[in-house]
């Protein structure tokens, strides 16, 4: 029998309508990853184009240097926004950002906006001789996970494909202190084929990032949700072998 739908959400005192979209979700049961697109996408009734959210709890200690979980995925639907990227390079580079469409470009001027505080920008490209200037604010980038990483493709020469892909959908993710992993992989406003393909593609990425000194089991939690709907559990099994399928 599913449990009588909560007052709160983290704290939060839900709306009558809030209320309503959790009526009927167990949150004990466990479904398959085409139940779980079906149930978040039938319970979106915002006014605006809800995102929508997976997170997934990984069976790693991110203290550990060789537990950390790190990578990008480029989603097959993209991400249904356009973020806005910045990019640090000098002469002919920053040239052939600008005309790839960065939204930002700059130097030693970039640095300063940043240093001071202002980060108007989802996504942060560098060229690797920029690296030695944008290192001096890892205090101020490191803590929002926009440090630029050669691992992730964003510390680059080829600026062009790195700013279309953070323009056409391509999603970092970073895991948490809690060992909690989580991401924006499209809207509601998405066909139920959309979203599955997105969902398998970033829990693909994700279990393919598996780091060495991770033992155990890896993927041990999923759960698919929208910015104002009830989470949904999904079977951890059941999401792997789809995305692999």
């Amino acid at each position: 029998m599913a449990e009588a739908p909560k007052k709160t959400k983290g704290g939060v005192k839900l709306s009558k309508r809030q209320q309503k979209s959790h009526v009927d979700i167990d949150s004990r049961k466990l479904h398959t990853l085409d139940e779980a697109v079906k149930i978040i996408k039938s319970r979106a009734s915002a006014k605006f184009d809800e995102t929508v959210e997976v997170a997934m709890n990984l069976g790693v200690d991110p203290k550990y240097p060789d537990q950390q979980v790190r990578g990008v995925c480029a989603l097959p639907n993209g991400t249904g926004r356009t973020a806005r990227v910045a990019v640090f390079a000098k002469g002919a580079k920053a040239e052939e950002a600008k005309a790839a469409g960065a939204d930002i470009v700059g130097a030693e001027d970039l640095f300063e906006t940043i240093n001071g505080g202002k980060i108007d920008f989802e996504r942060l490209i560098a060229t690797p001789d920029m690296m030695a200037l944008v290192g001096r604010l890892g205090k101020v980038l490191g803590p929002r996970g926009m440090m630029p990483n050669p691992k992730v493709g964003t510390v680059t020469m080829d600026v062009k494909k790195a700013i279309a892909d953070a323009k056409g959908g391509a999603v970092e993710f970073r895991v948490e202190k809690a060992g909690i992993i989580h991401a924006g992989v499209g809207k509601a406003s998405f066909t139920e084929e959309q979203i599955l393909q997105n969902v398998k593609a970033f829990v693909d990425a994700v279990s393919k990032a598996k780091p060495t000194g991770a033992k155990g089991t890896f993927v041990k939690k999923v759960a698919l949700s929208t910015t104002m709907g009830p989470g949904v559990r999904i079977d951890p099994a059941a999401a792997l072998a789809a995305s692999q399928g």
